[in-house]
């Protein structure tokens, strides 16, 4: 057996993990390269080769697969960089994307924006009015043709499209995913006008009902797909030169991979493929450590993504959102908002500070990158607060300048509100904590769950230099941040440690009690087709797991839940006991008693996980043992320091990361100088490391449970 390697190619650094046969791990860590992102993954693959003092090619004629995540799609996406294009639909219903179904004002935001209904607003429209076209058709419920498309009508709104320049067409027609033909043949006409033109059709995107959710899916898929389709053909072309032989797989939000020719057509499957491999990441070494929930977070240069682990098992969705919009993907329960260590701090027209959702990204960077940029970012306040260290990030290799991070602030942030530059940087800080620590409260909270039931992992570059703040902001005790060999590119490690996983969808409406051999029939036809596209993906599996699910709804609702079906033949017993699970799991969620069974329950969407085990087991390597907790061995400078601006800048210890052993204790305040981040513990708090050289902070949040009086009336 060969190694596999996995690659995260993020908007600011690139990473890269390989695994050997014998679970031996080694990683690389290098600046992205926009717009040939595929150049840095390259880079990284050589400084792999470096390490382990072979050639390139060498290492890639031996490797099995590469396992790829980027996060460029999704930063493209939450940051509006998306070329324009063209969206065709049924007459009469072009309007559902900018009506949103009155979802637009409130979708993904927190809760203490959905309070200040006045400051309320939807996002920027998905598609240009002039490109969102209608075409005259109809399908109705059932599947049977009412309208037959008119072809000519239809040709002349594609040439009218075409006119604007666009290279891609998203087409959603009600009720295709019952009957996708006029879909189909809508692709064919495009087609015959220019075959170069990218097309995505709902009923293969995403094959669910409800048309806002379907229309926002497949024109956010056909936005990133182009681009994704020539970034992934000329990165394997690359690799292939180089001297791969085995596989190049693309990481998805559904937990796996798939082959990286099958994701152009299905793009916005990948947008959380990077955070996705962190929390299958997590998942390996929460076995080892002994975590059953975990909150996944990654504080990449661009994006702030978090993810759940409950009782071991990542928790997942059948709907994410991006920007406002719902997206209607097979996903682990992913959450992103714009909030990197690359997100520009700005001012709005309410003299209200704010961080993000706009990035420097890579190009140009942070200001103190001294590479052009000029707008202050959560990178240039670190370094202002003495976070980072002056001498630069990645061991020096990228030299960072405190002065130009001092100008920026003091003319984007600090003068327009009054402020001086030191608390200005703390205050972009304190806004990043803050809006971090949201996102965490939602995700856990709507999932049903207490974050004080949580320990959280910390990864990325600049989470770790939050973490300790924001989870304490939530209530978590316990804070894990990856210091071992694949510390730097956590990520890129949960991405070669997961399976192959393909989802197949299917909307079919129905009442309880289901008829068990419509279901049935469904269940099997959708496993077929999983079965067919694992087999395209030309890799030795060790099995095939199969997972059956229906999302579940009671009557006159809309949100579903959804429930696991066991598998073999369904009966009326099956089904019986889908609707008690169904129920159960609904109380859990929205609280005992909230359920009403006389309303009736539904079975909205059937889909099939299959999952195609690898044989990868990574092997971690404990680090040596302390001779006591005093780590003052492990002290390589002190500097002044500001975490908190209520206590100002600090003489803080500054620790060398590799110097620190298994029984360290660390009391905060302290920083922990790592080459690829800065790790913080705040004052009051303690860091432990472990037997695997992982940080373990201890954040000593609790919640002081009062006396409750009583008193006779």
């Amino acid at each position: 057996m060969g190694h596999v390697i996995g690659i995260d190619v993020g908007g600011t650094f690139t990473d890269a993990v390989l695994i050997h046969s014998d679970g031996s791990m080694a990683s690389s860590k290098t600046p992205s390269t926009p717009p040939d992102y595929g150049e840095g993954a390259k880079i990284a693959i050589d400084l792999l080769a470096k390490q382990l003092g072979t050639s390139t090619r060498d290492l890639l004629t031996e490797t099995n697969y590469v396992a790829h995540g980027t996060t460029s799609s999704l930063n493209a996406l939450v940051m509006g960089n998306v070329p324009d294009v063209g969206f065709i639909t049924t007459k009469g219903h072009r309007d559902s994307i900018y009506i949103m179904n009155v979802e637009g004002r409130y979708l993904g935001r927190p809760q203490h924006e959905l309070q200040e209904i006045v400051l309320q607003d939807k996002p920027r429209a998905i598609v240009p009015h002039r490109l969102a076209r209608e075409v005259t058709e109809r399908i109705d419920r059932t599947g049977t043709v009412i309208a037959p498309l008119d072809e000519d009508e239809a040709r002349t709104v594609i040439r009218e499209i075409l006119t604007h320049g666009v290279r891609a067409i998203a087409i959603s027609l009600l009720w295709s995913f019952r009957n996708p033909t006029h879909e189909q043949r809508l692709r064919e006409l495009v087609a015959e006008q220019d075959a170069d033109v990218f097309v995505a059709i709902s009923s293969e995107v995403s094959p669910r009902i409800r048309e806002f959710a379907r229309n926002a899916t497949t024109i956010m898929s056909t936005q990133i797909g182009p681009g994704l389709d020539l970034y992934l053909t000329e990165l394997e072309a690359r690799l292939r030169r180089e001297g791969l032989r085995g596989s190049l797989l693309v990481m998805q939000s559904s937990g796996g991979s798939v082959a990286a020719g099958e994701a152009a057509a299905t793009a916005i499957t990948t947008i959380g493929g990077v955070l996705t491999g962190g929390v299958v990441g997590c998942v390996r070494l929460a076995e080892r450590l002994g975590h059953r929930n975990i909150i996944a977070t990654d504080v990449g240069g661009t994006t702030f993504l978090a993810g759940i682990i409950v009782d071991g098992e990542p928790v997942r969705a059948s709907q994410t959102i991006v920007n406002q919009f719902p997206v209607n993907v097979p996903t682990l329960k992913v959450e992103a908002i714009g909030s990197g260590g690359g997100a520009i701090a700005w001012i709005d027209s309410g003299h209200n500070l704010r961080v993000g959702p706009k990035s420097a990204q890579a190009v140009p960077g942070p200001a103190c990158y001294g590479a052009g940029g000029t707008e202050p970012t959560n990178t240039d306040a670190n370094l202002v607060l003495g976070i980072l260290p002056e001498t630069g990030l990645l061991g020096g290799e990228r030299p960072i300048r405190i002065d130009l991070a001092r100008e920026a602030i003091r003319i984007r942030i600090a003068e327009p509100l009054g402020l001086t530059i030191d608390q200005a940087a703390a205050a972009i800080h304190a806004v990043q904590n803050a809006q971090t620590a949201d996102l965490l409260r939602k995700i856990v909270v709507e999932s049903g769950h207490d974050p004080r039931d949580f320990t959280v992992y910390a990864f990325g570059g600049a989470g770790p230099a939050h973490c300790a703040a924001f989870a304490k902001e939530v209530g978590v005790s316990e804070v894990v941040v990856p210091l071992g060999a694949v510390a730097s590119a956590f990520s890129a490690f949960g991405l070669a440690v997961s399976d192959v996983v393909l989802v197949r969808e299917q909307s079919d409406p129905m009442a309880v009690p289901f008829d068990p051999a419509r279901v049935q029939a469904g269940f099997e036809a959708l496993e077929a087709a999983v079965r067919e596209a694992i087999d395209r993906q030309g890799l030795s599996l060790d099995r095939v797991e199969l997972h059956r699910e229906i999302d579940m709804r009671y009557g006159v609702q809309l949100s579903e839940v959804t429930t696991p079906v066991s598998a073999g033949p369904i009966d009326q017993a099956a089904v019986e006991r889908c609707a008690a699970e169904f129920e159960r799991r609904y109380a859990q969620l929205y609280g005992q008693g909230s359920g009403f069974r006389e309303a009736g329950i539904f079975g909205i969407t059937l889909r099939v996980r299959g999952v195609g085990l690898l044989d990868v087991t990574p092997t971690f390597v404990g680090v040596g043992v302390a001779a006591s907790e005093d780590a003052t061995e492990a002290i390589i400078s002190r500097r002044q320091v500001c975490l908190d601006w209520t206590k100002g800048f600090q003489d803080t210890p500054i620790y060398n990361y590799r110097l620190l052993k298994s029984g360290h204790v660390l009391k905060g305040p302290a920083v922990i100088d790592v080459p690829t981040t800065s790790v913080v513990i705040r004052q009051g708090m303690i860091g432990r490391i472990d037997e695997l050289g992982n940080l373990r902070i201890e954040t000593n949040a609790a919640v002081v449970a009062l006396p409750i009086a009583r008193k006779a009336a």
